[in-house]
């Protein structure tokens, strides 16, 4: 094994393989390996040129000299090796004289080290495991590798980010998680460490991640290089602004983003979309954003409104425009075989292919292939049907569904893009999906970008990317996981997030039960990010089925406005749009700091509170903004609320007045029509 300098670079050779360490940005340093004759270029994630920074590289020679040999003779035996040290601003890396590496802050505290269960004759820790840190297993006959990349483990650290999964807990110390996305599964693999560290995993190949006790794996199935960036900071919030400069900041959100958004499966005509506007603004409702569902088109791939339901876009357009409503229309990713464009995309290669078996990637509504989201010209291809289809006719959001993309089933290993086989590559789908129509926009001279999409991966967010949880249940314990899911989002780099409130399957309108959830939700919903009504709304709408040129078309779940679930109900829902009114331009100004820092919207406690060591356990309420405690009420009849409120300052309850001391537990009011959210003191939000 030898070690030496490249530039700023630490390198470590040892047969084929070498490993560079290098810094990457203020505080933080990129780790690569590979075992091929040049390092595979793909920067990932890490697409932003990262700041220069005064790192230093420096090399001490140290006596490696087996214990046993230290007798009259040791001079006989004697051994000398290097160990190299790599310093940029509050984070050190330090290689043993062996190559294990080690990560240290300005304090001279280990962060996290490598997991090595071999020979070490400094520390005279020797076991004949054989385990090592990293290593890549070659795929026999291929250039690719299985990559396995271990760390050791502590019992004090908790782990935050990784993105969307569907379970109970925040902090995912003990987890096992599948990097790979599903629907409602958006694995986007940056977490940020109570040990005072950020970590991104930059490779978008499927794998697994397992945070264990006795160590934490890092496994991926194909790929060519090991590749992560490693940050270090005082606070959550200085990693998250390190993270974000070198993989890129979300745009400023767009003034309808900051309202309420009306959204239902679905919406089957022009008129139907129209007359629910229309009742909104003549009941004085506020509402900024309408969405057409999917299959408003006559067949999947021919990205256009099918005319006889939607017979004058440009005309509903402008009438929702008038009444300041931004229209937002489905996109989904799937290409029906009787489509009008299938011929061309399959001869230019712009659909994913399948190594073996029939080409079909989903049979619902037809048979279907995805489109190859990683494939420039597919993007180019799909913008262009959309511009002339869509954009020309007035709209300018696109509600991107389908994005992991919902493979049915989830064959990894069948997969093939443009980019590679989809064990290598398949996580950066959906940042692809959305950078298509973000370069598509901003190549039309729009300004303010957003897209909905379903599913995110590392540095999706610079692509205006609105992440949302799935098709998820509409249960109480589906709203306990979303609220997890979305402060890992955030914590993981992502600041636009949302759910569908009420959740998307198995709602019942007339069901008290539910319409409890509902409203227990849309409270909540009026304290995320974007405030956005949708869901199935069960049981669907009994008609014969219809046929235009031969091709079925879709149904409706039940009604989704918010005067749908009875009177009382109405005077709570109605209640809220007004709350995310007053709170406008509060959301403004949280937005603009994440387009600024990468700062989460909605955040665990620590991040603002991260000297409060109880902040950290905390995972039934959050920090709306830097000002706001929000504590969702997640169980079905429950009319009190238990918080932790954070020590150091005084806090207001926003609906009783009533001001507590931080650093203990209270108990407040939560009766059916509030939402708890305690201000610090010196806010004076109108609230309720």
């Amino acid at each position: 094994m030898h070690m030496y300098q490249e530039g700023s670079r630490l390198v470590i050779a040892e047969g084929r393989s070498q490993v560079w360490i290098e810094p990457w940005g203020e505080n933080s340093l990129r780790v690569r390996m590979t075992a091929l004759p040049v390092m595979d270029a793909n920067d990932w994630a890490l697409t932003e040129t990262p700041k220069e920074t005064d790192a230093a590289v420096s090399f001490e020679t140290v006596d490696v000299t087996d214990p046993w040999y230290r007798s009259e003779e040791w001079a006989k035996y004697h051994q000398t090796g290097t160990q190299a040290t790599l310093v940029n601003g509050k984070i050190t890396a330090k290689v043993s004289h062996e190559g294990w590496i080690s990560f240290y802050n300005q304090k001279g505290q280990l962060l996290t080290e490598e997991y090595w269960r071999t020979r070490d004759r400094i520390n005279r820790y020797c076991v004949p495991l054989r385990v090592t840190g990293r290593e890549l297993k070659p795929l026999q006959g291929t250039e690719e590798f299985a990559l396995t990349a271990r760390f050791e483990a502590f019992d004090d650290e908790k782990i935050f980010g990784m993105g969307q999964y569907q379970e109970k807990h925040l902090n995912k110390k003990g987890a096992v998680l599948e990097l790979a996305h599903r629907n409602s599964q958006a694995s986007v693999p940056f977490l940020v460490s109570s040990r005072g560290y950020g970590f991104l995993w930059n490779n978008p190949a499927v794998g697994t991640v397992a945070f264990g006790t006795n160590k934490t794996e890092w496994h991926a199935a194909c790929t060519k290089k090991l590749d992560y960036f490693i940050t270090a900071g005082d606070t959550p919030a200085e990693i998250e602004e390190q993270y974000s400069a070198v993989t890129g900041r979300t745009p400023m959100m767009p003034e309808y983003g900051l309202g309420y958004w009306q959204c239902k499966l679905r919406y089957r005509t022009q008129e139907e979309l129209l007359a629910v506007a229309r009742e909104h603004k003549r009941r004085g409702l506020p509402m900024d954003a309408i969405v057409i569902d999917f299959f408003h088109w006559t067949r999947q791939g021919d990205f256009k409104f099918e005319p006889r339901d939607w017979p004058d876009p440009e005309a509903m357009v402008k009438e929702l425009k008038e009444m300041g409503i931004e229209t937002v229309v489905s996109v989904w990713p799937t290409v029906d075989e009787r489509s009008e464009n299938f011929g061309e995309m399959n001869e230019k290669g712009y659909l994913v292919s399948a190594d073996r078996g029939n080409q079909n990637h989903m049979t619902w509504m037809g048979n279907t292939v995805f489109y190859d989201a990683t494939h420039p010209g597919a993007q180019k291809f799909v913008w262009e049907k959309c511009r002339e289809n869509y954009y020309k006719k007035g709209i300018r959001c696109f509600w991107l569904d389908e994005a992991e993309p919902e493979y049915g089933p989830y064959d990894f290993d069948n997969y093939r893009y443009y980019a590679g086989p989809a064990l290598q590559c398949s996580n950066v789908y959906p940042v692809g999906y959305a950078k298509g129509f973000y370069e598509g926009l901003k190549a039309e001279g729009e300004q303010d970008i957003l897209s909905l999409v379903r599913c995110a991966w590392a540095g999706s967010q610079k692509y205006a990317v609105l992440t949302w949880s799935g098709d998820i249940h509409s249960s109480f314990r589906s709203m306990r996981e979303q609220l997890q899911a979305g402060l890992n989002m955030g914590m993981a780099g992502i600041p636009w997030w949302t759910s569908d409130i009420g959740g998307f399957l198995g709602g019942d309108i007339s069901d008290k039960s539910f319409q409890e959830l509902l409203v227990r939700w849309f409270q909540w919903g009026a304290f995320c990010p974007v405030f956005r009504m949708h869901g199935e709304r069960s049981p669907w709408h009994e008609r014969e089925q219809e046929f235009i040129n031969g091709v079925r078309q879709l149904t409706s779940g039940q009604d989704n406005e918010v005067w749908s679930f009875g009177e009382e109900n109405y005077k709570i829902l109605s209640s809220y749009l007004f709350v995310r009114e007053r709170l406008r331009p509060y959301i403004r100004a949280c937005m603009k700091a994440a387009s600024e820092t990468g700062a989460p919207v909605m955040r665990p406690l620590f991040f603002d509170f991260p000297e409060d060591s109880l902040c950290w356990e905390v995972e039934d309420c959050y920090m709306f903004g830097p000002d706001l405690l929000v504590a969702p009420v997640m169980e079905e009849g429950a009319r009190t609320r238990r918080i932790y409120l954070p020590a150091g300052l005084r806090w207001k309850d926003a609906y009783t007045g009533k001001r507590y001391d931080g650093g203990q537990t209270v108990e407040v009011d939560a009766p059916l029509e509030i939402i708890p959210v305690l201000m610090r003191e010196g806010c004076d939000y109108v609230i309720y």
